[in-house]
């Protein structure tokens, strides 16, 4: 039977996210595994990915200053989960991407569940929320 993913999904992923231009293709696919790993959580048995507009929002919290640029990180992110919690990259309409280095973690003022976790756990970690509204927060 399959089911319909109930947005929005937030999932945690331990570790340090794989740039893109990583040198080992390897490092980047066990990137990917994990966090396809990580979502499965976070879904019901036998969902079956969307067809809808989808956004992304991700959180780094590294436990020291980041080596390489932010964007190199989100790539991998959107091609562990596509076919998996969205059929296609083009459904993406949104994505937020920020780094939380140590010293330099804002307050949040309602957070989730999932990114309160995140504030109090041992870091590096990935915090990965994903919608099906792209008009969240906007209007």
């Amino acid at each position: 039977m399959s089911v319909e993913i109930d947005f929005p999904l937030e999932f945690l992923v331990l570790g340090t996210p794989v740039s893109l231009q990583a040198k080992r293709p390897a490092a980047r696919d066990a990137w990917k595994t994990r966090v396809k790993d990580a979502s499965r959580a976070a879904l019901p048995e036998g969902h079956f990915a969307t067809t809808g507009p989808v956004t992304v929002t991700l959180y780094y919290f590294p436990d020291a200053e980041m080596q390489g640029d932010i964007d190199n990180i989100v790539k991998p992110i959107l091609d562990a989960l596509c076919q998996h919690v969205y059929n296609d990259d083009r459904q993406v309409e949104r994505i937020l991407v920020q780094k939380f280095e140590p010293g330099r973690i804002f307050q949040f003022k309602r957070p989730s569940s999932v990114l309160a976790d995140a504030l109090g756990s041992e870091k590096p970690l990935l915090y990965v929320r994903l919608g099906d509204d792209p008009a969240e927060g906007l209007l």
